[in-house]
């Protein structure tokens, strides 16, 4: 750690019979300055690390914590602190070089990449839907579908029918899958397809596909490669767990990659915030910890509390199904990643598996 000197001098002036006058000698007081953010070079595998002993992390702890991440299913497992790497391990069979997939934690990649797209003056999410994807996109009237902004996408407030039940109609794009459920605005869904559109209009506005689009501008640039399929008609995208590390560190300097500004400090602080008043812990297809409620993806109803109570109140998260976690806690200049298969309790986004791990990494910070 940087330590700088600043000279501060105080004179004591004492008044006495005479009108003498004293001056003290200048004091050195030493002031703290953080240390600059590292970022691991774009190509190679140099990255620096730090050791759990240096931060004085408990070694006992941060064990425990690796037998629970193996039981729990868990493929890679990353921490970084300041951008080093603390912890970096592998379990069940995978390694450093293997990919896996990040299933919805990719709509933050997304919703970053709409981000660059409007500072590109393609895309402006205050525009109607229509503007993007051409007026026959949906089956709502006329009427219904000029309300859908792009940014009620990012919200996940489009007012489209939401049937997860039926995973081919939660998915799809084709218009007859856009159904009117309630005025754009009006409420929360998390709605694949209605995600997926997006997707589309980088496609559809760009000049190229979405994925070359996200490779040029975002993943080239930070040095994440990885690969694309399909699953019915959602977009998955899959690299190794440095890869996840990479956007969580990207995104912990709020869209700049050490010099080079990937999306505008304005934008992503927009995407990483309350996006409307039904789902507190909700943002540009990011989850935000530290609001008085927050809805799940799979049920309408509201729960009170944060989101991960174990976890800092500035946490926000990119989360995808099958407990991919992505946590970016700028208070303690951390990125903490996880991959895997289930961990046990299979939901979309959040599950119980959130609390339990924060509360195990809490016990490694002391």
């Amino acid at each position: 750690m940087k330590i700088k000197y600043l000279l501060i001098i105080l004179f004591f002036i004492a008044c006495s019979d005479d009108d003498t006058t004293i001056d003290n000698p200048p004091i050195d007081i030493p002031i703290e300055t953080p240390e600059p953010l590292y970022f691991p070079p774009i190509s190679g595998t140099i990255w620096e690390t730090t050791t759990p002993s240096s931060l004085n992390w408990d070694l006992t702890k941060l064990e425990e914590l690796y037998t629970y991440l193996e039981t729990k299913n868990t493929k890679g497992f990353i921490i970084l602190e300041n951008g080093k790497i603390v912890v970096e391990k592998y379990f069940n069979g995978h390694s450093q070089d293997e990919n896996w997939t990040w299933f919805s934690a990719v709509k933050s990649l997304t919703a970053t990449a709409i981000g660059v797209a409007q500072d590109e003056e393609i895309i402006n999410i205050n525009n109607k839907t229509s503007d993007y994807l051409g007026n026959n996109w949906s089956s709502l009237t006329e009427e219904q579908q000029g309300l859908i902004t792009v940014k009620h996408h990012l919200s996940m407030t489009t007012g489209l029918v939401n049937n997860q039940a039926n995973p081919i109609a939660w998915t799809c794009t084709i218009p007859l899958c856009m159904q009117y459920d309630a005025d754009a605005g009006t409420q929360w869904n998390y709605h694949q397809g209605a995600f997926t559109q997006l997707q589309n209009m980088l496609s559809q506005n760009t000049g190229m596909d979405f994925k070359e689009y996200i490779k040029t501008r975002i993943l080239d640039k930070i040095g994440i490669t990885g690969s694309w399929n399909s699953f019915l008609a959602a977009n998955i995208f899959s690299s190794n767990t440095r890869g996840m590390a990479r956007f969580g560190l990207l995104s912990l300097n709020k869209g700049t990659w050490d010099e080079t500004e990937i999306v505008n400090e304005d934008y992503f602080n927009e995407m990483t915030n309350t996006s409307q008043n039904y789902n507190k812990a909700y943002g540009y297809l990011w989850w935000l910890n530290g609001k008085e409620s927050f809805l799940t993806p799979d049920s309408p109803d509201l729960n009170s509390g944060k989101l991960v109570p174990n976890a800092p109140n500035d946490m926000f998260a990119a989360l995808g199904a099958n407990d991919q976690k992505i946590y970016v806690i700028p208070s303690l200049n951390m990125v903490v990643v996880r991959c895997g298969e289930s961990a046990g309790n299979e939901q979309l986004a959040n599950s119980s598996f959130d609390n339990e791990l924060w509360g195990k990494i809490n016990e490694v910070l002391n």
